[in-house]
């Protein structure tokens, strides 16, 4: 009865913080990010997010580029086995 008792006033006191706690007014952000990625300036829409998203980009086509030619290099290298 008591660890019951316990377990209660527990749950209570996590009650309490959790509703009693100040929520912060976030701004809505949305209508904004729409109008800029809706507006139809000729740039693709996955480098619309601005310099960041161009250096994502950028990385991203770079570490392609790399991994074709090191699976092109050991595909070729696998195919010409070396003599004992």
């Amino acid at each position: 009865m008591s660890m019951y008792r316990q377990f209660y006033a527990l749950q209570q006191v996590a009650r309490r913080s959790i509703s009693s706690s100040v929520r912060r007014q976030v701004e809505n952000k949305v209508p904004q990010k729409q109008k800029v990625f809706q507006e139809d300036n000729g740039m693709p829409v996955h480098l619309k997010g601005g310099s960041a998203d161009a250096l994502l980009y950028r990385t991203t086509m770079a570490l392609t580029v790399l991994g074709v030619g090191y699976v092109l290099f050991e595909l070729v290298k696998a195919s010409f086995p070396q003599k004992k």
